[in-house]
């Protein structure tokens, strides 16, 4: 245990060895089996499950957090599964302040959703077959997001326990983030009296850096999806005798995408999808480019990649650390995420195909508004079509980024404080480049509000790819250092 942890530490002040204590005796004892259970069932989301309230399993998971949580016996705690009609259901619950004459609210963020299954899982993992080694429990969705309630309900008992006095708490878990948080708003719309004065937002649905030291998220890119869809016939033909007079629809769908992106550098082309990149933020990107370095690419699983010097292997788009951080934090980035209108390879006769469909995620800058990409994005899709083709681009939704409003000198203090207890380093600041939807919501709903957006997706944990793990010691001492930042609060 780190010499940092042995300090004094006055009364009524969190004692950092004893909450790490605690919280690790709760992780091992019972919210690693909680996990299990969560991973085991496919909650997905309401995007890639248009049946989910038939299925059953979000409504699963919700039950099974909220009994958890009412077990666990916290003084002053009131829950409550709130239900809007149509809607995914929430956890909401409340605990009264014990600090005298508190006016402030702590809000805890997390959700139960998942991302579907993907492929290339290890032979021995799977995305519903949960499996802990090494410390790390693999499996969907425990890292990305399931673990938040319970390590929310951990923080506050390690208070509980300590008799530290702390502001009110209120929590909020959705089970629509994964298909942006579309149900959201309606329900912060209706408990919005209840939420009070909001403080401090604690968001564990974020990613780490390393698994050193805690992390702060900064910014988050927003995101423009829909499908993109060439049509050129109405039925499959005998490629011999229509290619070359029949246009290929997929030749038209590269066409189209040629507008939108520098197919040789990966740029978007169109400047209204990009923004300047703040002072602060690119001077963060600096100190933390420092940190971390050629691990920045190095993290991820390349199909060809030699770290030995080999002349002969996939390069990432840039081995500059900090040209990588603000490529994936800072600027917009597409991806095809899906297709239709190719069939399998045992499928594929001689045929030209009357259409093909892709799936878009375009990855926007923070500060760039996903409504109007989205609009741009259908009006420079559809217009002029080639060929006079059928080309249609369906809008999934957008989300917008979020950058961070400036820390104030007590959260930078308490963050530092908690990295230094738990981690023995300062705490490091990074942008991500996924989107928490609710983010940018809460900072306009309570623009004084710190926002402590964290979270135990490091390296290789690869949140909705195979394999993905939480990392249990980084989620201990993470549970261990939300619980300092919550007492460190003022007012």
């Amino acid at each position: 245990m780190n010499a940092t942890l042995h300090r004094e530490i006055p009364a009524a002040v969190l004692n950092a060895e004893q909450a790490l204590a605690q919280v690790t005796a709760q992780w091992d004892g019972d919210i690693v089996q909680q996990l299990t259970d969560y991973i085991a069932i496919p909650a997905k989301s309401p995007m890639f499950d248009a049946d989910w309230a038939q299925h059953g399993h979000i409504d699963a998971v919700v039950r099974n957090a909220a009994g958890w949580v009412e077990a666990q016996k916290v003084p002053g705690l009131k829950l409550e599964i709130v239900r809007l009609p149509g809607r995914t259901p929430v956890i909401f619950f409340e605990i009264a302040a014990t600090r005298a004459h508190s006016t402030q609210t702590v809000l805890m963020y997390g959700h139960l959703d998942k991302q579907p299954e993907f492929s290339g899982w290890r032979s021995d993992l799977g995305p519903w077959t949960p499996k802990y080694e090494d410390g790390k429990l693999y499996g969907r969705g425990g890292a990305d997001d399931g673990y938040a309630v319970y390590a929310s309900i951990a923080a506050v008992q390690a208070l509980k326990t300590q008799g530290v006095e702390h502001p009110r708490i209120v929590g909020l878990i959705e089970t629509c983030e994964e298909s942006g948080s579309y149900d959201l708003l309606p329900y912060v719309d209706a408990l919005r009296t209840r939420l009070g004065e909001v403080a401090l937002v604690v968001c564990l649905d974020s990613g780490a850096g390393n698994y050193d030291q805690l992390w702060l998220t900064t910014s988050l890119r927003g995101n423009a999806a829909g499908v993109l869809k060439v049509e050129v016939l109405t039925e499959g033909v005998h490629s011999g005798d229509a290619s070359g007079l029949v246009p290929s629809s997929f030749r038209i769908m590269r066409q189209l995408l040629d507008r939108l992106e520098d197919s040789a550098t990966g740029r978007l082309l169109p400047q209204s999808f990009h923004c300047e990149i703040p002072a602060d933020r690119l001077a963060q990107a600096q100190a933390t480019a420092a940190i971390l370095g050629d691990e920045l690419y190095k993290r991820f699983p390349w199909a060809h990649y030699d770290c030995g010097g080999a002349t002969n292997f996939t390069l990432p788009t840039t081995t500059d650390p900090l040209e990588a951080l603000l490529n994936r934090t800072w600027r917009p980035t597409l991806s095809v995420t899906g297709a239709d209108g190719l069939p399998a390879f045992k499928d594929a006769g001689n045929v030209l195909r009357p259409y093909t469909a892709f799936k878009l995620s375009l990855r926007l800058p923070p500060l760039v508004e996903a409504s109007a990409a989205v609009r741009e994005l259908k009006a420079l899709l559809e217009d002029n079509a080639p060929y006079q083709a059928k080309v249609t681009f369906e809008g999934n939704g957008g989300a917008t980024g979020w950058n961070a409003p400036s820390s104030t000198p007590w959260f930078e203090n308490a963050l530092n404080a908690a990295s230094q207890n738990f981690f023995g380093a300062p705490c490091g600041t990074i942008g991500q480049g996924g989107t928490i939807p609710l983010m940018g919501q809460l900072s306009q709903g309570f623009p004084k509000a710190q926002m402590m957006v964290c979270g135990v997706l490091g390296p290789k944990s690869n949140a909705h790819g195979p394999n993905e793990f939480l990392h249990v010691p980084y989620a201990k001492k993470l549970t261990a250092a939300v619980a300092q930042v919550i007492a460190s609060v003022p007012g």
